[in-house]
């Protein structure tokens, strides 16, 4: 990120907004390891994890015997990334940088990941190009996103509604929708194909989940925090918020559980643990892509994932 990145500011408030999604690490973990396998990870490879977070990923890869590097925006995830590799005495390069201007030479990896990270990129056209061109000719590329209608892609898109990103820059959940994906990858990839997956972090109820997702997605806490020059609307977004996540979790009830009135008094919520679908493209399903790619005359595979992704680079 330079300063004539005409996305300089928006990048800022990502940084500042995603540094406290380190909680989360404990749903995405059991992820990471399906997009690791999904991709093929092989000890000896060179492995780059983009928007790596908190290195679950990288670390899961490093395990396999890859020589991995971890790069994301926020200093803060990184640090805890390092912790993590340091307590299993792991070597993993993770430094702090920007999807969208890789400090990596060409050719350099074999394999390039990203678990719920290069989504966040404002230009898709960028972050892809980049990832291709750290990519070695017949490397892979991986990739895990969410579906733009199941629920953490409804939940972006309400929180773009009210807190509507600088123009030219693209909805992160556009990543989830496989025709996207594909003509993003068009003349760049082959032979993609897809998969869905699903995540079922658990909860004590709806109102804990909800609770633990306003405080670590960056982009919702701030969708919840009163802004200047919008009153009235500062005290009614964080209802919307409730009422959205709720409204997709009592259509779940847990049925082997008594039931107990909820915020409305009605019946509906579920005592006992509630184990909540997700989407990877949208906490409830995880889709997995894969395709040959085909780079400066030879050819790749590749994998997207509206949760695991894969692609092989050429």
């Amino acid at each position: 990120m330079t300063a004539q990145d005409p996305f300089a500011s928006f990048k800022a408030v990502q940084k500042e907004a995603w540094s406290l999604f380190t909680p989360m690490e404990v749903f995405t973990t059991p992820t990471a390891a399906k997009l690791v396998g999904f991709a093929g990870v092989a000890a000896g490879q060179r492995l780059l994890d983009v928007g790596c977070g908190t290195g679950v990923v990288a670390i899961t890869a490093a395990r396999r015997g890859a020589k991995v590097r971890g790069l994301d925006l926020s200093p803060v995830l990184i640090e805890r990334a390092r912790e993590h590799a340091q307590l299993v005495n792991l070597d993993v390069d993770f430094v702090d940088g920007d999807a969208e201007s890789l400090p990596y030479g060409d050719n350099e990896f074999d394999v390039v990941l990203s678990q719920f990270g290069h989504m966040f990129a404002p230009r898709p056209d960028v972050a892809i190009g980049e990832m291709l061109r750290v990519l070695k000719p017949g490397g892979t590329i991986a990739f895990s996103t969410w579906p733009p209608h199941l629920y953490v892609g409804r939940m972006f898109a309400m929180i773009g509604r009210h807190l509507p990103p600088p123009e030219g820059v693209a909805s992160p959940v556009l990543w989830g929708d496989p025709k996207i994906v594909a003509e993003r990858l068009a003349g760049k990839a082959k032979d993609l194909s897809f998969e869905m997956d699903m995540m079922t972090p658990s909860a004590l109820s709806p109102q804990h989940f909800r609770r633990t997702m306003e405080s670590t997605i960056g982009p919702l806490d701030q969708a919840r925090r009163p802004v200047q020059g919008r009153a009235g609307q500062a005290q009614e977004l964080p209802c919307r918020v409730r009422g959205a996540d709720l409204g997709v979790f009592r259509r779940r009830p847990q049925r082997d559980a008594p039931a107990v009135p909820d915020d409305e008094g009605k019946e509906g919520v579920r005592r006992r643990e509630v184990r909540i679908p997700h989407s990877f493209r949208s906490f409830t399903r995880l889709t997995q892509a894969r395709t040959s790619v085909s780079t400066a005359g030879s050819t790749a595979l590749t994998s997207s994932t509206v949760m695991p992704g894969l692609m092989r680079g050429s």
